[in-house]
């Protein structure tokens, strides 16, 4: 079963036709009379681009999101395309298979929608709903109201190996309310009593067979869904906390709020909305709907410390029930056996070696219940190995995924689809920047034009020097000063990002800059951070890696990017989210924030930051690109500005081991590349050379083919 329609169909078209030299032809398609007022061309393809101009643009905007991915969205056209995955996102927030293509038909400039596009809507929305998974006494069960749905599953051979590894429970039939989508077909369609009683096939399954079974179902297009009838749980200890009267949620956060929550069950999925929007706060007011016990995983301890002091400014919990699980806090006293609230980090919940007898003791009591909710920050990471079992692991009726970057470089993202679930929601970011709910940035590239001795190394350098040498770049270094010494003078809150810790405290030294990397502890970042926020004495801090996400500063305005994880999409834009808090004056139409990449000219640098950008274009952020080498050139007093400081520099980096002190692998760093250090060097030597060698092949492969189809089409025309 393809997840997406081909992305390239053979065109059978007379000679003459413009197709014989691109890949589709769409000259065929009929306009409707009224053209010009609809916003969709509807694609063959299964893509689909909305003109933002039109009339309707916003009653078409959510019906969109709910039925295909968004693939860019800048300000005159936005592009989606409808996949398997997206078309179960919008059977689960019941939206029928008729709606869909009436609504398309509706707003769509032609006359007919392709018929591959309505076969592809059909096959994808005819099998949702007819099995779901189901936890009772901490054991899975997979059930289905309708006949033969689950001998069919039984042909699976995960679904038969699961069955037979918990054959303690035989195959039964119950009778109960239906308590899926059956009896809403049921109430509205049928107008039959939805208290009838009706027969359920159910199946027990082994926990371990969790994931693959999931996994196996989606391929057969017969994917397991999860909801919650958290208001007829009457099993699960109800869990007293509520928003405070204080607390209000904004328009975005309701309507995320709106997928997953209606007829008083919970959906499992991911919401992903942008940095500094809020995310935290949805997954609270989502633990005061369910009013269960509930799991918060984050990606570092604090994190933790933040989404404890969150649920305590926003909700009326008590704190006694919230307890914390970090390798420096475990909190043994908690008793899960009633409602609480425990926060922990992937790490510590995936960890698979042996445990201390006191970080065992509180994993097996958080292992043993059901949950109600399993709220997950930043889901991205959780396709990772290491992390994936950790959702099993914890055994939860709900799981809600949120994030700002739902992106991977290694192409896994979509795991997320059965290992949570669909995408419920996703919010348009230009759209809120121009409400003011988040900060109007402006992104900007540097160019940095390497030193000639610099480059003269650089060219003869092994890859891994390479990196040392484009990041060391004095030009960039002196770059970063003046952009500190121009905004601190305009009064802003500047943070230098660095990956590399050997050239972070370089700065560090020469700026006299406070800085926070993995091994700084607790107290002292506490400190840094109140300073920074809170005092005009510290008005700069450098951050590694460990700054790239769970660090709140919404005093911050500025951003200094020296260095970056090679071509990493989800860190540009999660850098970028540190400055995207609202400003005092988000609504004025000049920017307030400001973005600087720093690039090495002429260097891998370049072909890394054009891809680092990518998902931000997509968003419909623009990025400029200067020089400042005239600026800087006036400028005396800045480090390396000599020759000789210069050329000192030089002489340190190349003395340098072959780069295992001057890459640290950041102890908070919990990405999957940079787990071990072995495959952290193999990630660095070998996308260093191949990784740039077939961007440029491959973009200079299609730039080639496509100026050759345009000069031919040109001659012959």
């Amino acid at each position: 079963m393809e997840d997406r329609l081909p992305a390239k169909r053979r065109i059978r078209s007379p000679p003459e036709s413009i197709s014989k030299y691109f890949d589709f032809d769409f000259s065929n398609f009929k306009l409707k009379e009224n053209h010009q007022e609809l916003p969709l061309w509807i694609c063959s393809n299964g893509h689909i681009f909305l003109e933002t101009s039109a009339p309707s643009y916003l009653q078409i905007t959510d019906f969109l999101i709910a039925i295909a991915e968004p693939i860019s969205r800048p300000e005159h056209i936005h592009e989606y395309i409808l996949t398997r995955y997206s078309l179960y996102a919008a059977v689960s927030v019941k939206l029928e298979t008729e709606d869909i293509v009436s609504t398309l038909q509706r707003y769509s400039k032609t006359l007919e929608i392709p018929s591959s596009v309505i076969d592809f809507i059909n096959i994808n929305t005819a099998q949702y709903g007819k099995a779901k998974l189901v936890l009772k006494q901490n054991r899975y069960f997979i059930e289905s109201p309708y006949e033969n749905v689950i001998s069919d599953l039984l042909n699976i051979e995960s679904v038969r190996k699961g069955k037979e590894a918990a054959s303690d429970v035989n195959m039964e039939i119950q009778e109960s309310h239906v308590e899926d989508v059956k009896e809403e077909m049921i109430r509205i369609m049928d107008g039959e009593n939805p208290e009838d009683i009706e027969k359920v096939e159910s199946c027990c399954v082994a926990n371990e067979y969790i994931p693959q079974i999931r996994q196996d179902c989606h391929k057969e297009n017969f994917p397991l869904i999860e909801e919650y009838d958290f208001i007829k749980d009457d099993k699960s200890p109800r869990l007293e906390i509520d928003l405070k009267p204080s607390t209000h949620i904004r328009s975005y956060q309701e309507k995320s709020l709106s997928k997953m929550f209606s007829n008083g069950r919970a959906r499992s999925g991911v919401i992903v909305l942008p940095c500094g929007s809020g995310k935290t706060l949805v997954g609270i007011t989502a633990i005061c709907t369910v009013k269960k016990r509930a799991v918060i995983l984050c990606t570092s301890g604090v994190a933790v410390d933040q989404w404890k002091r969150q649920l305590e400014m926003w909700s009326t919990i008590d704190p006694a029930l919230i307890a914390c699980f970090t390798s420096q806090n475990k909190d043994c006293t908690i008793d899960v056996a009633k409602a609480c609230v425990v926060i922990s980090t992937y790490s510590m919940m995936g960890y698979g070696g042996k445990r201390s007898a006191e970080s065992a003791s509180v994993y097996e009591k958080i292992s043993r219940v059901d949950w109600g909710l399993l709220v997950m920050d930043e889901v991205q990471v959780v396709p990772a190995d290491m992390f994936r079992r950790v959702i099993f692991d914890v055994k939860s009726h709900c799981k809600l995924g949120l994030t700002a970057t739902l992106v991977r470089e290694d192409n896994r993202i979509e795991d997320l689809n059965f290992l949570i679930g669909p995408k419920l929601y996703e919010a348009n970011w230009l759209d809120m920047q121009a409400q003011g709910f988040i900060a109007k940035v402006q992104c900007i590239e540097v160019w940095c034009p390497m030193t000639a001795e610099f480059f003269q190394e650089y060219l003869n350098a092994k890859p891994r020097k390479k990196l040392l040498l484009y990041v060391a770049n004095p030009n960039k270094l002196m770059t970063c000063q003046y952009l500190v010494k121009k905004h601190e003078a305009m009064g802003d809150k500047i943070i230098i990002f660095s990956d590399n810790l050997y050239i972070m405290e370089l700065y560090s030294q020469h700026l006299k800059l406070p800085m926070i990397k993995g091994n700084v502890g607790h107290s002292e970042r506490s400190r840094i951070l109140f300073n920074f926020e809170n005092t005009n004495a510290c008005n700069t801090i450098l951050i590694s890696k460990v700054g790239d996400n769970s660090i709140d500063l919404p005093g911050a305005n500025v951003i200094i990017q020296i260095s970056s994880h090679f071509g990493s999409r989800r860190q540009e834009a999660q850098r970028l989210g540190r400055i995207l808090r609202p400003k005092i004056n988000s609504m004025d139409n000049d920017f307030n924030a400001y973005f600087y990449s720093l690039v090495s000219q002429d260097t891998q640098e370049m072909w890394y930051a054009d891809k680092r950008q990518q998902f931000l274009i997509d968003q419909g952020y623009a990025y400029k690109v200067v020089s400042l080498t005239e600026e800087i050139q006036r400028q005396n007093d800045l480090m390396f500005y000599k020759k000789e400081d210069q050329k000192t520099l030089l002489e340190k980096l190349l003395q340098a081991r072959d780069m295992d002190d001057d890459i640290q692998v950041d102890p908070d760093d919990i990405t999957p590349e940079a787990m071990s250090k072995k495959s952290a060097d193999a990630f660095s030597s070998n996308t260093s050379t191949t990784t740039s060698r077939s961007y440029q092949i491959q973009a200079h492969s299609r730039n080639r083919l496509f100026a050759d189809r345009y000069k031919k089409f040109k001659k012959n025309k």
